[in-house]
Order: C-alpha cells, then sequence, then structure tokens
C-alpha cells in the first residue's frame, strides 16, 4: 500500500525553437512558464510590452517549441511496484502539445483549458532518470487550418482574427482592442508525478442553507481511484470540529450527508464576516492512511432573483445572499497579463484588495481570457468579493464540429470541478457578447425552437454549446448555482433594458451619448459600460523606450498610441473631452488628468444614476453594475481604473464614493416651457436640482439635509438651507429627497450656470455624505484658478486636508512616492470647509502636490 505522493516535475526544464535544429536549448525563466517569458530571460528579445515591441515578436506564435527536462524514477520496492500507479499529472498545456517520455508519444493536447493526467507505469525506466519532452505546435497556424478544413460555418467576430475561434486557447492571445497580440505557448501550470496505489480523485460537495438560515445541509462527495474503500470526512471550522462521518465506497464512490445548526455564514463584504469551513476526506485501507485531499469552502445562500416588479415592465435581475437584496456595484476583469505564469498569488491578492477598498461587491471573470487561477478565487472567498464566472467564449460565431463539441464539453466539467467549492462564485454565464454578435450579423435564432440538435444545422451552432454543453454541466455539478446563457442575455434580445444583463455600450461605442444621460441607459443589471483614461505617466514612462527621456513622450505620439489598442481611440477620447472640458495635449501630465477626470466623472454617474432605481422591495429596477474594467493586462491606456501596475486612476475613487455605504446624488436638468406650440421666442426656461440619498447598509438612517450654492467666480455663498430636518433613508435604497430650482438670487439672469450647489447628510451633527453638483458642460463654466489652494499634511501624517477659497472642481492629490497610498482622490471643494483624505506612508520628507480643473 503506497501513500499518495505527489512530486513537482519543475526541476531542469529547458527550451529551443523547434524548427531549427542548430538552436541550443536554454534554460527556462520560472516554472511554470511560457515561451516569451523564456525567450525575455535569455535575452532573445527585447520585453514585448515596451515601445512597439510587440511588433518584433509576432514569429514566436507562428514556430514550433520543444520544452525538456530528465527526471529520476521513483524509488519503489518490488512490493510497492506491485500495487503502485504512476501518473504524470498536466494542470496546463498552452495549447497544442505532442508529450514523449523516454521518446514515447504518451499524449497530444488540443485546448489550454483542459487539465490531462497519464498513466505512465509501465512507461517509466525501472531506474535512472527519465526525459520528457513537449513540442507546442502554432496554436495560430493550427486555427487557420481548422478554418480550411471547416469552410462552410459562418466564420467572424469581433477582436482578434477567426482562427481564434476553432482554438481552445485564452482568445485575448490573438489581441484585443485592449491589449496586445501575443500568441503564447509553454507548460503554463504545474505538472507533478504522482505515485499511488488508491488515490481521492475529487471532493467535492453540495450545500443547502435553510431559508430561515438557521440550518445548513452539507453532503460530501468522494471520488475514489484504487481499491481503497473507507473514507473519514471531517468538517471544521476556525480548528474545531463540527462534523464528521465515516463512510464505505464499494463502487469508488463515496458520500455523507451532513447538517450543522445555527451556521457560520459567509456573507459578501460589509454586509457581515467571511468564515470558511474546511471539508477534509482521508481515505484508508484499514488503518493505512494513504491519501488525504481537503477544501475551504462557505455557507451562504445565493440566489438570482427574476420577478415582476411595480410600475415597470420585465422583471428584476439581483442577487440575494442570505436573504439580503445585494446591489452589486462591481467590475469586470480580465487576466492581469499577457504572461499569466508571473501573476504570484500575493498579485492576485492584491488585486482583490484594491476590488474591496474601492466599496466594490463583484467581480466579473471574462470569458476571453482563463478560468483564474485558484489563489484568485481563494482571495475572493476570503474577502468576500462575489464572482460572476463567465466560459471562455467571446464576441464571435463559435464553430460546433465534432471534435470542438467534444473538448468543450471536457473542458466544462473539469474547470466547474475545479471551481465550484469557493462561495463567492453565485453564477456561470455561458460566453462573453456570443449573442450579441449573432444579433449583429444576422445569424439564426429562433428562441421558440427547442429542439437542440437542430440548431447544429443552423449557422448559430454555437447555441448548442451554450445551451446544452454548459448548461447540462452546471446543471448536473453545480446544481445549487446559477447558470446565465450568456452576458448580455435576456431571452430574446441582448438589447432589452426591462430583463437580464446588458452591456450598455451606448457610451463610447454605439451611439456616443452623452454621459450625463446615463438614467436614460439604464437596465435591469449593467455587466458592462465603460470610458477610457489614460494611465498613470511613470505608466506611459515605464513602455517608453527612453522613459523620462524619450522623444515620443506626449499624448499624440505613435508609441503612445499604440499602446491603446480601441479602434477610433482618438476621435472617441476627443469627443467626450471636447464635449465637457477645455483641455490641451500640453503638457502631458494635465492631458492624463483630464482623461481621467473625463472617465472619473462618466463612470459615478453611471453608478450614481442607476444605483438611483435600487428603490427597495418590488422596485429593485437596477440590480447592479459592473465597469468594463478593473484592470489591464499590460501597459496601455484603457476602460481600466487601475493600470497594469496596480496604480488606481481617478475613476476607482469616484466610484469608490458611489458605491459607499451612504451617499447623496445631484443631478439637475433644465425645463422648457414654450408659451404656445408655435413659439420660438417666448419660452420659458428653469433649472431644477434633484436629490436624493442611497442607503446600502442594513439599517434605516435619519439624517438632515443640508444644500448650500456658491458663485463659482466669487466663491460666496449665495444659499444654505437645512431642505429636510429627521428625514428618512430607509435600509438597501435609494430615496428620493427634494426637487427645486437651482437657488439663485436674479432670475432669468444666467445665474444658474455659475451656480455651484453642494448636498450635505448629517446625522447627530456629523457628516456622513456629500455630494458636490456642477453646471455643465464643464467647459462653459467660468472655473477660477484659487489663490489659497492649500493641501496640507496633519501632524499625524495620516490625514490631508484640503480647502480653498473658491470652488474648484476635481482636485487631485499627486505624489513621485509609489508607496504612497491615498483613501481617495479627485475631490471637489467649496469655500468654507476642509475635506480630509486618509493617507498612508508619509514621511517629513513625503512632498504631496495637486492638480485640477482649469489649472492650464
Amino acid at each position: 500500500m503506497l501513500k499518495h505522493t505527489i512530486i513537482p516535475i519543475d526541476k531542469n526544464w529547458t527550451f529551443r525553437q523547434a524548427d531549427k535544429e542548430d538552436s541550443k536549448f536554454q534554460p527556462v525563466a520560472q516554472f511554470p512558464t511560457n515561451i516569451h517569458l523564456d525567450l525575455i530571460a535569455n535575452n532573445i528579445i527585447a520585453d514585448p510590452f515596451i515601445g512597439k515591441n510587440e511588433n518584433d515578436v509576432q514569429w514566436i506564435g507562428e514556430v514550433d517549441w520543444i520544452y525538456q527536462t530528465r527526471f529520476p524514477s521513483p524509488d519503489l520496492s518490488v512490493e510497492e511496484r506491485r500495487s503502485a500507479t504512476v501518473v504524470l499529472a498536466f494542470d496546463g498545456l498552452d495549447t497544442f502539445a505532442t508529450v514523449e517520455l523516454n521518446g514515447k508519444v504518451i499524449l497530444k493536447t488540443d485546448s489550454m483549458f483542459i487539465p490531462e493526467r497519464v498513466d505512465v507505469t509501465t512507461d517509466l525506466k525501472k531506474e535512472g532518470e527519465n526525459e520528457l519532452k513537449i513540442t507546442f505546435e502554432s496554436a495560430y497556424l493550427k486555427g487557420c487550418s481548422l478554418l480550411e478544413k471547416y469552410p462552410d460555418h459562418h466564420w467572424g467576430c469581433w477582436n482578434g482574427d477567426s482562427s481564434r475561434l476553432a482554438v481552445r486557447k485564452a482568445q485575448y492571445h490573438w489581441g484585443w482592442d485592449w491589449g496586445p497580440t501575443l500568441m503564447t505557448c509553454g507548460p503554463w501550470r504545474p505538472i507533478n508525478l504522482e505515485i499511488f496505489s488508491s488515490r481521492i480523485s475529487d471532493l467535492y460537495f453540495t450545500t443547502d442553507v435553510d431559508k430561515s438560515l438557521k440550518r445548513a445541509t452539507i453532503i460530501a462527495h468522494a471520488d475514489i481511484e484504487g481499491d481503497a474503500t473507507a473514507i473519514i470526512f471531517d468538517v471544521t471550522l476556525n480548528g474545531e470540529l463540527v462534523a464528521s462521518g465515516t463512510v464505505q465506497a464499494p463502487k469508488g464512490h463515496a458520500s455523507y450527508s451532513f447538517t450543522v445548526e445555527n451556521p457560520s455564514l459567509w456573507y459578501p463584504i460589509r454586509y457581515g464576516k467571511q468564515p470558511l469551513y474546511h471539508i477534509t476526506a482521508k481515505l484508508l485501507q484499514g488503518r493505512t492512511e494513504l491519501d488525504v485531499k481537503s477544501k475551504k469552502f462557505g455557507l451562504r445562500r445565493a440566489e438570482l432573483v427574476q420577478r415582476p416588479m411595480k410600475e415597470q415592465p420585465g422583471t428584476t435581475f439581483f442577487f440575494q445572499i442570505n436573504n439580503i437584496p445585494i446591489f452589486c456595484g462591481g467590475s469586470d476583469w480580465i487576466p492581469a497579463d499577457n504572461f499569466i505564469p508571473r501573476i504570484s498569488r500575493e498579485k492576485y491578492y492584491d488585486w482583490v484588495k484594491l476590488v474591496a477598498d474601492g466599496n466594490q461587491f463583484m467581480i466579473r471573470v471574462w470569458g476571453g481570457g482563463i478560468y483564474e487561477e485558484q489563489a484568485f478565487y481563494d482571495a475572493c472567498d476570503e474577502i468576500g468579493i462575489l464572482v460572476w464566472q463567465d466560459f471562455m467564449f467571446g464576441c464571435g460565431n463559435y464553430p460546433a464540429f465534432p471534435e470542438f463539441l467534444a473538448s468543450v464539453e471536457r473542458e466544462a466539467e473539469e474547470n466547474v470541478k475545479l471551481l465550484r467549492h469557493h462561495p463567492s462564485i453565485i453564477i456561470w454565464a455561458g460566453n462573453n457578447e456570443d449573442y450579441q454578435y449573432q444579433e449583429g450579423e444576422g445569424l439564426t435564432y429562433d428562441v421558440d425552437n427547442k429542439d437542440s440538435a437542430s440548431w447544429l444545422k443552423t449557422n448559430f451552432p454555437a447555441r448548442y454549446i451554450y445551451e446544452k454543453i454548459l448548461a447540462d454541466a452546471c446543471k448536473e455539478l453545480i446544481p445549487d448555482t446559477y447558470y446565465h446563457f450568456g452576458s448580455p442575455w435576456g431571452g430574446k434580445d441582448t438589447r432589452d433594458p426591462t430583463v437580464g444583463d446588458i452591456h450598455q455600450w451606448n457610451v463610447w461605442h454605439g451611439t456616443q451619448e452623452k454621459y450625463q444621460n446615463f438614467d436614460l441607459l439604464v437596465g435591469r443589471f449593467v455587466s458592462e459600460f465603460g470610458m477610457e483614461a489614460f494611465p498613470n505617466i511613470k505608466t506611459i514612462e515605464s513602455f517608453l523606450p527612453l522613459g523620462k527621456d524619450d522623444p515620443d513622450r506626449f499624448a499624440q505620439s505613435s508609441t503612445v498610441d499604440f499602446h491603446n489598442k480601441a479602434d477610433g481611440h482618438e476621435r472617441r477620447i476627443a469627443l467626450y473631452l471636447v464635449e465637457n472640458f477645455r483641455y490641451a495635449p500640453d503638457p502631458l501630465e494635465q492631458f492624463i488628468y483630464c482623461t481621467q477626470l473625463m472617465q472619473a466623472e462618466c463612470l459615478a454617474s453611471a453608478y450614481r444614476l442607476w444605483k438611483r432605481q435600487w428603490k427597495g422591495p418590488g422596485r429593485e429596477y437596477c440590480g447592479g453594475a459592473l465597469v468594463w474594467q478593473i484592470n489591464d493586462c499590460w501597459p496601455v491606456t484603457s476602460w481600466s481604473i487601475v493600470d497594469f501596475y496596480l496604480r488606481p486612476k481617478h475613476a476607482f475613487y469616484t466610484v469608490k464614493r458611489e458605491m459607499a455605504p451612504i451617499s447623496l446624488g445631484v443631478t439637475r436638468k433644465e425645463h422648457s416651457m414654450p408659451k404656445d406650440k408655435h413659439t420660438r421666442a417666448f419660452i420659458t426656461k428653469t433649472t431644477r436640482i434633484e436629490i436624493w440619498g442611497s442607503n446600502l447598509t442594513l439599517e434605516d438612517i435619519v439624517a438632515d439635509v443640508v444644500v448650500k450654492a456658491f458663485n463659482v467666480i466669487t466663491g460666496e455663498l449665495t444659499y444654505s438651507k437645512t431642505v429636510k430636518s429627521a428625514f428618512l433613508l430607509p435600509e438597501n435604497q435609494s430615496t428620493e429627497i427634494i426637487d427645486f430650482l437651482v437657488p439663485v438670487r436674479n432670475k432669468d439672469s444666467g445665474e444658474e450656470n455659475r451656480t455651484v450647489v453642494a448636498a450635505y447628510l448629517f446625522q447627530d451633527g456629523r457628516q456622513i455624505a456629500r455630494y458636490i453638483n456642477w453646471p455643465e458642460p464643464l467647459k462653459y463654466v467660468h472655473l477660477q484658478k484659487p489663490k489659497r489652494l492649500v493641501a496640507e499634511v496633519c501632524e499625524d501624517r495620516k490625514v490631508v486636508d484640503i480647502s480653498a477659497e473658491v470652488p474648484i472642481k476635481g482636485v487631485a492629490l499627486e505624489c513621485a512616492d509609489d508607496e504612497i497610498v491615498f483613501d481617495d482622490n479627485l475631490v471637489d471643494i467649496v469655500p468654507g470647509e476642509i475635506v480630509s483624505i486618509g493617507v498612508k506612508g508619509v514621511s517629513k520628507d513625503t512632498t504631496i502636490t495637486t492638480r485640477y480643473l482649469g489649472m492650464v
């Protein structure tokens, strides 16, 4: 009897180009690895993230590569050899790989996403060294050949090229509108040698939390390979045994049902704690323990609520955790690097902590990347971030030839099994925007046709993947987690804002609406929307070959443009800038600031106006908003609100304020009343202020609402009044407070366009929320340069106090030291108040400067 032993095969790996017989094997950079990391480490190529080096490395994706190593055979006795099974386990090979062991082909792969196991018991040498060789073929060229093999399929996609649709590999490797084209290959996840006589091949469970939340049922399962049949299940919490059971598994499967009274429930951040239970399965042969497998899990009741509403058509689309409706403000996630093996566990945690620090509740793993590493989901479990998980299909019409469907079925089963224990994952979706592509191309889709076999005969056969293969896998493997056919998806029309989720791209893409009109672009759940902004100046200097001294260090340079992959980005950035601000491309630092201010204003407007529609029971008109996107995969100008180096753009802070537990919303609207239906001259115009409050806490709040008005030119306080006393903001909803004319002293004098309105919430004399509303567009406003703008670090070096004698739009704190971290930024200032911002890392030598709209 052998205990299950796992030996990493991670030493002495070398690589070379396959079609060059004279090329020498070079050492790898790390393990796991990919070809670009190894070529960079050996100074064979320059960093593709610098300058335009991406163009110079395209050849890498069109040639084959060989990786090889040697490892000793396990030292086993004659008796142990009789019962031993030896397996080579490949957690991830990217993508078309031929694996040889001691000269014999033992495996061929065609998917980056499927882990493989090969029994090599009889293929290992009895003693001495074994040679493991892996040849990776060009995924791009293989994809091209598959297009030619299946010419009758209606190939087509957005982003990259159609060869990607035929290949089960991270789709963004073909390039996207925010990322480079870098066709990787290599052993991107661990390779292990496993030795066992019996082993636990899978440990999994279903959980059911009673609606009362007072009882939870856990059904634990263990699949067993080998002759051992006894399993001990233990459930613990904080090291204390909660439940235990011993069962027999005569047919290779064991299951046991536990009931936990008064369970410790897992909640999203801000709504409760994130206790994680441990479930452990021990495999016994007699009294000998042969294998142990353990997983963490959380007990929670997760529901997607889709029901009719009061006063509006369609159905809701919001998530409810442990009977608490959650307005899911959050972000979309792409892979955090083009070279995934170098993303450390620590970096995953840093990213998820940043999401949490930004007052976000949900992160959507987008369908053009990867099923993320366990560290990512572990961080979400521990911190309390809900996960929307896409399957890896995006922006195209995928084929359905038999081998492809078989691969997809395996991919779905393997990855759902790998991830199903994570309490953070509360929804799986079949794809990203593939139904939108179907609509755009006019491909066949009859929602009333339920004959799945017939779908394969249409020019949109991928429906079979989303509505049959993936749906069946989820129904079988994760019956307690909701499966959504795609994102966006509502049933008939992906643009229908009254049902399902939508991707709202009529700001930036589409009809290029003004972002001030996001209230007209609402949906039941907006799972994508966004606005581009330049990254931090240091990030730009990081990709300029000569850094600060590079001649292309200006906003419209070819190198800076190269690091923006969005079609028409020049026109669209310019459109939204020129609509809203007075700006110039020089100096570069001020131009960066203006783009980040634009993005910050845009995204905050969406969150603020859509959260306004979270109006309480029966009126959950909008249940969430996920901004595209939280992160980048390389240093770039994109829609991200945090750049590749984890440097927040200013939108990160405005989103954080909008998703605070308590917030105020203010908007101003101009109303025109003609004297009669024909007149063009006799029109009465009024400008009204609307104020509402959003209370995302689980307690009612009673507060006073104070409104002030200031002359934007002189800074004079022109109005100050408590407009509501002891006003009730009910728990977990937004509430309309008041609407009234913009307070002016002289009517019909245009004074409204010179009046800044500030709204405050005070509870027991303490300010708990504020919002400053400005005339728009801001380019028309006569902003003043302050003479007494002060940003002073307090004595304890933990707070920066900001004040000024005139209203200032968008005061940004800046510091050259990356170790300085601000709790907030890009704040509006009005006279007579001090805005305090928390700061970490300040020393006596720290210099903090300011920037604001109209400064240059």
